[in-house]
């Protein structure tokens, strides 16, 4: 069978300031691609944010059976769009959608234009669905299926199976070569993703990467994650785990193999606060071997905050954290929440904690109440909606308020966008540093 995998383009791809953000490798629809392509279907994939008017062109060209789409809550209205198009263009075509907003809320995906939704892990799954198709079967013992019925009414195939990590095949970066030189995070280009762990122990409110996994924290066995480091070309890799460094055994077991197989690396990853503080020689060992920059979610700058969205910090580990990155050379990229009762004293405190704590790169989001937080147990609280009453999903970027603000809603996004004003020469090095990567 003929498969094309798409990733969706977005009106904002990532959190960051100006030109700087990212276009980061479609890691997942990499690991999809490897599944079906080591059973011998035809694969391709189409990155529509880096090429936004091939979708015609590469459908008509390919003529594939089965079209997989991926992506967040923001990507819903783009897939549900994308997959339109393309039965337009090739009726007989199945359209399959899979991803984070998928397995949390699939019914957004119940749509004439899509066949069938996969819940959880999707490489499994979909390897299995093109089989039934192949062999003409109907799909109906798939784990993590939702399939179109004729009646065109959604039927579930069954829970997601149990998750095995380790089962995982490497991800196939070797389908679009053309698109790897494309790939960037901030002046970190060309870049890689690697996952070495899925999942996260901790429970803060405004986060639900943890219910994707159901709360489980997986990892990865050593060997097989320098094996697919030896894989990768890029010089720069991200450790695209929820929360790498957790695991303080393994982690320094993981340095010392990657030291000891010659492997020479610059690596961006996340990290927690306490992490960073309880783990110093650890992260001095990862420091050694290559770790540039930390990912870091401070989120707030109250104590009420930090309680409210469960962090289980106080101001002072922040405080003391920044600064023991900056004995380690390590660069600190800070994620800070804009809390939607934000007033102009909590903008300017937040201010006045980036100036005091000399924070380089401060990256900054809009309190969401996304899928899987008890926040979007019901829509109540949403006020960006589509005509069908549902969430409008596109603005779930993290950098629009979706909910009331305690501000009128054009002060609150003022003073949002002042604090990137603030901040703007911070991120000149940067910005001119990205473009001489670019040129």
């Amino acid at each position: 069978m003929r498969v094309l995998l798409i990733y969706p383009s977005a009106q904002s791809e990532l959190i960051g300031w100006g030109d700087l953000g990212a276009i980061a490798e479609p890691l997942a629809l990499e690991y999809l691609a490897a599944g079906v392509s080591a059973d011998s279907h035809e694969v391709r994939i189409l990155d529509l944010r880096l090429h936004r008017d091939e979708l015609e062109t590469t459908v008509q060209e390919f003529q594939p059976d089965i079209v997989g789409v991926t992506g967040y809550s923001m990507h819903v209205l783009r897939n549900l769009a994308t997959c339109a198009r393309v039965k337009e263009l090739l009726p007989t075509c199945r359209t399959v959608v899979g991803g984070h907003h998928a397995t949390l809320l699939p019914e957004d995906f119940f749509e004439s234009q899509i066949d069938y939704v996969i819940q959880g892990e999707g490489t499994g799954p979909f390897v299995a669905l093109l089989r039934d198709l192949e062999t003409k079967k109907q799909p109906g013992l798939v784990p993590g299926l939702w399939a179109r019925g004729i009646s065109g009414r959604f039927i579930n195939c069954g829970p997601p199976g149990a998750f095995d990590i380790d089962s995982l095949p490497f991800p196939n970066r070797t389908l679009a070569p053309e698109d790897r030189d494309s790939y960037f995070i901030d002046w970190m280009k060309p870049i890689a993703l690697l996952r070495s762990t899925v999942g996260c122990p901790y429970r803060c409110s405004f986060c639900s990467l943890w219910k994707i996994m159901d709360g489980k924290y997986h990892m990865r066995g050593v060997d097989r994650v320098v094996a697919e480091l030896s894989q990768i070309r890029e010089e720069c890799v991200f450790l695209v785990d929820d929360e790498a460094f957790i695991h303080r055994h393994r982690m320094t077991e993981l340095a010392e193999a990657i030291r000891s197989s010659g492997l020479r690396k610059r690596y961006f990853g996340y990290c927690r606060i306490d992490t960073l503080l309880r783990d110093r020689p650890m992260m001095q060992l990862w420091r050694d071997i290559g770790l540039e920059r930390l990912f870091i979610g401070i989120e707030a700058v109250s104590a009420q905050d930090l309680d409210e969205y469960n962090k289980r910090l106080q101001i002072a580990q922040i405080e003391e954290g920044l600064a023991v990155a900056r004995e380690m050379a390590i660069e600190v990229f800070s994620g800070f929440i804009v809390n939607t009762n934000f007033t102009p004293r909590d903008f300017k405190q937040l201010v006045r904690f980036i100036e005091h704590n000399r924070v380089n790169y401060p990256s900054f989001t809009v309190l969401t109440p996304l899928p899987g937080t008890a926040a979007l147990t019901n829509f109540d609280s949403v006020i960006e909606r589509q005509p069908n009453g549902r969430p409008n999903w596109e603005l779930f970027d993290l950098q629009h308020p979706v909910t009331r603000t305690t501000l009128p809603r054009e002060s609150f996004r003022c003073e949002y966008r002042n604090l990137y004003d603030t901040f703007a020469g911070r991120y000149l090095p940067y910005r001119e540093d990205m473009m001489l990567h670019r040129a």
